[in-house]
Order: C-alpha cells, then sequence, then structure tokens
C-alpha cells in the first residue's frame, strides 16, 4: 500500500527524516518500507506498508511527518531566496548588523528553537503550526508530492504566515533595543552624577509588596514620592516606577535587594540590576529578610 510518494530534482536532505518515521512506526509494530530511486536527474521515494497493517491512523502519522519535513524545506528555500530581500525592502531602515541579529531570532522561531516564554513565541508557534496544517492539507489531498512543483505553486499560500512571523519578530526586536537604549542612557545617568545615599535597602515581603529604608533604617520611600511630587508626575505613576524614579535621583552607592524571589514584576528587578550593575546585591538570610513588616 502506498502511503506517500514524493518526488524532486537535484538535492534534497531529508531521507533522515524520513527514516525517523519508519522508527516511529516500527515501535508501534507497524512496518514501513521507503524506496528510493532515481531517472535521470530526479529522484523518488516511495513510503508503503502492507495491506494488512494499513489504516488512516498510520496515513494519518505518516502525513503529520512529511508536513514538518516539507515545511523545514520551505522555511530553508524562503531563507535562501526571498527572507533578506524581505527584510532589507520592509525594514529598510535597519543596518546590516541589524539584520543579520533579528534573522537569527527569526531562524530559532522558524525552526522551534525558541521557548514558549512570551506572547510573541505563542504567536509565532501559532502560526508556524498554521503553516504545517496547510501543508497537511495538501499532503491529504493528493498522496504523490512533486517538491520542486510544491515550493513553486504553493509557496505563496504560505509566504503571508511566514511574513507575519517575520513582522512579530522584528517588533520585539525593536522593542528590545529601544529598552536597552533606554537602559544605556539611565545608566549614563546614574554614572555622572553624585551619590546622594550611601546604601539602600529593597525589602520584598511574600505578598510582593516593597519597603525601602537606608542603612541606617529609615524609611525613605516618603521622600521619593516628594521628589516626584516636585516633578508634577501624574497619578498614573505606579509604586515600581516611584522606586527606579527615586533610585535614579539619588544614585545609591549600594543597593541591596532582600527576598528577591518574593517579587512578583521581574522586569522591576531587571531594570534596577541593568541600570545599577555591580551597585546591586542580592540578599535572602540578614535580619531584614526575616523580621521586617512590609508596608507598601
Amino acid at each position: 500500500m502506498l502511503l506517500m510518494k514524493l518526488t524532486y530534482d537535484g538535492e534534497q536532505k531529508f531521507i533522515e527524516d524520513i527514516q525517523e518515521i519508519r522508527t516511529l512506526l516500527k515501535e508501534k509494530k507497524v512496518n514501513v518500507g521507503i524506496v528510493e530511486s532515481i531517472e535521470g536527474n530526479t529522484h523518488f521515494v516511495k513510503l508503503i506498508c502492507d495491506d494488512d497493517v494499513y489504516s488512516k491512523k498510520v496515513e494519518s502519522i505518516v502525513d503529520i511527518y512529511i508536513s514538518n519535513i516539507l515545511y523545514k524545506i520551505v522555511i530553508d528555500n524562503f531563507r535562501k531566496q526571498e527572507m533578506y530581500e524581505y527584510l532589507t525592502d520592509t525594514y529598510f531602515f535597519l543596518k546590516h548588523e541589524e539584520i543579520m541579529e533579528v534573522e537569527e531570532k527569526l531562524m530559532e522561531a522558524l525552526s522551534f528553537k525558541g521557548s514558549i516564554s512570551d506572547e510573541t513565541n505563542i504567536y509565532c508557534m501559532n502560526r508556524v503550526n498554521n503553516i504545517v496544517e496547510k501543508i497537511k492539507g495538501c499532503l491529504e489531498e493528493n498522496r504523490e508530492i512533486n517538491i520542486n512543483g510544491f515550493l513553486i505553486f504553493r509557496m505563496k499560500d504560505l509566504v503571508n504566515d511566514i511574513e507575519l512571523i517575520i513582522d512579530k519578530i522584528v517588533e520585539k526586536y525593536m522593542v528590545e533595543k529601544e529598552y536597552k537604549e533606554f537602559i544605556k542612557l539611565l545608566r549614563y545617568f546614574v554614572e555622572i552624577q553624585d551619590s546622594k545615599i550611601e546604601e539602600l535597602n529593597i525589602i520584598i515581603s511574600k505578598t510582593g509588596s516593597y519597603e525601602i529604608t537606608d542603612n541606617h533604617g529609615k524609611d525613605i520611600f516618603k521622600d521619593f514620592i516628594s521628589e516626584l511630587a516636585e516633578c508634577k508626575i501624574g497619578d498614573s505613576i505606579n509604586i515600581e516606577d516611584v522606586i527606579i524614579s527615586g533610585l535614579i535621583t539619588n544614585a545609591p552607592k549600594k543597593i541591596i535587594i532582600h527576598k528577591k524571589e518574593n517579587c512578583t514584576n521581574e522586569e522591576f528587578l531587571d531594570t534596577i540590576m541593568n541600570v545599577f550593575c555591580e551597585r546591586v546585591e542580592i540578599c535572602n538570610d540578614c535580619t531584614l529578610c526575616t523580621t521586617k513588616k512590609i508596608k507598601i
């Protein structure tokens, strides 16, 4: 029974991937044969099984694996022929080295190498799955696929999803770039001014609230509020913004963060550590960590 027939001209390095299908099905006690042949420059690969072991389930497993193999071929083809042109035409304001950085991040997203850690990665994963499903739909319509013809005639149906992934990755890249530039500016501002506080403690409670004290135990959060009031800052500013603003204004020589694991806002602590760098210490086992009652 013919499960799938693939034909292609030239070189295609996917036979090892197809061998994995046979190994997987063999574990399920389903023997699948792979028959390769060449006529001129055209290669033929057939996946076959005995009629008595054939089932729609076996066919579905083959379709899923072949879909992912073809997806890799599609992405490799797009990377070689269209990706750089799309990036340079659409994002002409990016420098060459930035284009290279974006392309590296993009290939991670397209190659399932990125972790599902934020909204961008989830979005990209959904788009990748959409591409694979479209390819799978083609396989379900036809058990014989000419890979070269597939790339010519079916690529247009897949490029839109690829471009949407590119746009999302570039969007995230630009946000991260702006954040790094912002951090660099804050770091410079801190370095050029005199420190008004020798040592400052940020104590985080189990509920994620904060207490800010100096090395004498004085609560200085109210001082931060007063400084902001003098600058006529709007009411929408949150506690973390008040603390960061106070840190920037006073430029402490030393910042000790107590009970870091209690913080519910990782970006807040990342910003402090990125701006103040070696001035920051993390503490988990002192009297302030265990005896302070958080007020903020």
